[in-house]
């Protein structure tokens, strides 16, 4: 295939990071962002070995390392009779694996950084509202109707309200899940804590309180944590005309020792209300357009898996272009590519989330005496861990890339 002109929709992380490997490919590309200066939105992440890998691929690794923090099990209890009803180690599959807890601005920051040191153009301020698609060609149009850009392909990486979604024909439905959480960062340097686990309490699947150290934003600043509460966002405003001492002290019921967290939060704008949506556009392409990321799936974020599917998605697509002759082979490869991998992780997520949110009590009863005893035998534990990593089925192959040396890459992260 010829070098093709690519249009990216959205500079968040799936965008930047396919800008990198199709402009590393030999196609020209441009990043198209609606705020005038780019900027992550949300509070930690947990890249998994399938994140972790892309950004190996990137040579990216040593950098996000360096302000990442490492995972090396995510821990649950009972808030009232701290009976263990999370317990995933990374360390149960072979090979060295683990998680790094990220800022989301030290991911960004990481992408973007890369992106500017070659070259790649970013327009910044312009908002999309459609896409047209006229003899191979894919125009962008603001809102008023003008050509923001012309493309061989336009990439979508605008997120889950993204509008050139919603407008294609494989727009996919959206189901609003009715859970969500408060977030915020906030310091850890000096607050005792678990480094190297996601720890979490539960009441029921009704309550879930967790702590992510998500490691710094920048070299030279102080380490952080993701602290989160999780409700229903129908409840969020109710919560908040009930008062910041009363949630705090319905926290401190379930977990005292977070006072030192909670001390930090002064108010509620500290906190993020973050609303999550199952979706899932099959194909991730249509009319010239590729989409990647959450414009393409969306789901609860009860695995992790979110940022890494994205990054996958870019790598997918790169690789994908690479071996094809026309961009419409391409694509269907980049479908056929991810098809598999997506839909399970869609699943599971579903699956898992009324475990730790929900008002079913019956489930959570189940969950809180099957994890203490069938998670402990195996096969349970590698399955688990497999699950978390995002390797249950292989994702790496078809997206052209070789799993990260993860003893290499743990001397920096350890």
């Amino acid at each position: 295939m010829k070098p093709l002109e690519i249009g990216i929709a959205g500079a968040g992380p799936a965008g930047l990071a396919a800008a990198l490997f199709l402009a590393r490919a030999g196609h020209r590309v441009e990043l198209i962002e609606r705020f005038d200066t780019p900027a992550p939105v949300g509070s930690g992440l947990l890249m998994q070995p399938t994140g972790l890998t892309v950004l190996d691929a990137l040579g990216l690794g040593p950098a996000i390392h360096a302000l990442g923090n490492r995972i090396d099990r995510l821990h649950g209890a009972d808030a009232l009779s701290g009976r263990t009803v999370l317990d995933v180690r990374y360390d149960a599959l072979a090979g060295g694996r683990y998680g790094l807890a990220v800022h989301r601005a030290a991911l960004f920051g990481t992408l973007h950084e890369a992106v500017l040191a070659e070259g790649i153009p970013l327009r910044t301020g312009i908002t999309l509202a459609k896409a047209e698609t006229r003899l191979s060609r894919t125009a962008l149009h603001d809102p008023d109707g003008e050509i923001v850009g012309d493309y061989d392909l336009v990439v979508d990486a605008t997120g889950a309200r993204s509008p050139l979604a919603a407008a294609s024909v494989v727009a996919p439905h959206v189901r609003a899940l009715a859970w969500g959480a408060f977030w915020a960062t906030l310091d850890c340097d000096a607050v005792p804590h678990d480094p190297h686990a996601l720890t979490q309490r539960y009441d029921a699947a009704r309550v879930m309180i967790g702590v992510l150290p998500v490691g710094r934003a920048r070299i030279g600043e102080g380490s952080k944590a993701a602290f989160f509460w999780s409700l229903k966002v129908a409840e969020a405003d109710a919560v908040k005309r009930a008062g910041l001492s009363r949630w705090k002290a319905e926290i401190r019921r379930y977990w005292p020792e977070t006072e030192p967290f909670l001390d930090q939060i002064a108010d509620w704008d500290q906190l993020t209300l973050a609303r999550y949506a199952h979706r899932t556009a099959l194909p991730p392409h249509a009319d010239g357009i590729a989409f990647v990321g959450d414009s393409a799936h969306s789901t609860s974020p009860q695995l992790g898996q979110g940022a890494n599917m994205a990054l996958l998605d870019a790598a997918a697509l790169a690789h994908a272009l690479a071996q094809a002759a026309t961009v419409e082979e391409g694509l269907a490869a980049y479908a056929a590519a991810r098809r598999g991998h997506v839909r399970l992780f869609q699943l599971l997520s579903l699956l898992f989330t009324p475990f730790y949110q929900s008002d079913s009590r019956a489930i959570a009863w189940l969950r809180d005496r099957l994890v203490a005893t069938v998670a402990r035998v195996p096969p349970a534990p590698q399955l688990l861990a497999a699950i978390v990593s995002g390797t249950l089925v292989d994702p790496f192959a078809k997206a052209g890339l070789a799993e990260c040396r993860w003893a290499e890459a743990g001397l920096s992260a350890a």
